[in-house]
């Protein structure tokens, strides 16, 4: 589309919208169903039109999606159409403060990590599922999951048969759950805190954390972008 068109008050037609995007028309007119973008006038013969701030608004959809995800871009957009900014402006908050909380928990798994060293080596004393699942706020169905994904590897006591986790099976169980809690799938921890055993230190798991703060970085800076688009369309909308 350009730029002749974005500043005048011609109407636009769904293929201008597209273009800009590499979108399809289609594409186009399932956002505007969606409430992405306001609705649109029609021509005598029943044709959608559009204008610059149909443009605007899916510029500013497009610039939400990779900070906060499609869903919630959709609800933003939706809500600003609405007239309803306070709730577009909570959904925006929740992001924030989800993303906050990834940093948090990415800090905790960079702690506690320090209890890898080969020179730390305190005696922590066996616990049974109960005992372990509660402390980690998690479900001993989930211990046992995890086991089966071959995250931890606990012992059976010969008397009870009950399960039995020594230091490095908590330490394991630990870092399974900050590693979850921060995305990973199981079947990308398993190998981590495989080579964790076998290594016996903090190299392995480098890697992993370095991507995980990058993409943390990056969905700060999109919802930056998003966030700037935003403010463009409320103040065009008016």
């Amino acid at each position: 589309m350009d730029g002749h068109n974005l500043q005048s008050g011609e109407r636009l037609r769904p293929v201008d919208l597209a273009r800009e995007h590499g979108l399809s028309t289609q594409a186009v007119r399932n956002y505007e169903e969606a409430g992405i973008l306001p609705a649109a006038g029609r021509t005598p013969s029943g044709y959608r039109t559009y204008t610059p701030l149909h443009a605007a608004a899916l510029r500013t959809f497009l610039a939400l999606v990779p900070g906060h995800g499609h869903q919630t871009a959709t609800s933003i957009m939706r809500a600003v159409n609405e007239g309803t900014d306070d709730e577009a402006f909570r959904q925006i908050d929740a992001g924030h403060a989800e993303l906050l909380a990834d940093r948090r928990t990415l800090q905790a798994v960079e702690n506690a990590l320090r209890d890898l060293e080969p020179t730390t080596s305190v005696e922590t004393g066996a616990l049974f599922i109960g005992t372990l699942a509660h402390e980690l706020g998690i479900r001993p169905a989930t211990l046992r999951k995890w086991e089966r994904a071959g995250l931890v590897r606990p012992r059976r006591d010969p008397r009870t048969g009950y399960r039995v986790y020594d230091e490095a099976d908590v330490r394991d169980a630990r870092l399974a759950h900050q590693l979850r809690r921060g995305g990973y799938l199981l079947e990308q921890i398993a190998p981590l805190i495989t080579q964790v055993r076998a290594a016996g230190g903090l190299e392995p798991l480098e890697a992993a954390l370095e991507d995980w703060r990058g993409r943390l970085s990056a969905r700060g800076r999109a919802m930056l972008r998003g966030a700037a688009e935003l403010e463009t369309y409320l103040r065009r909308r008016g």
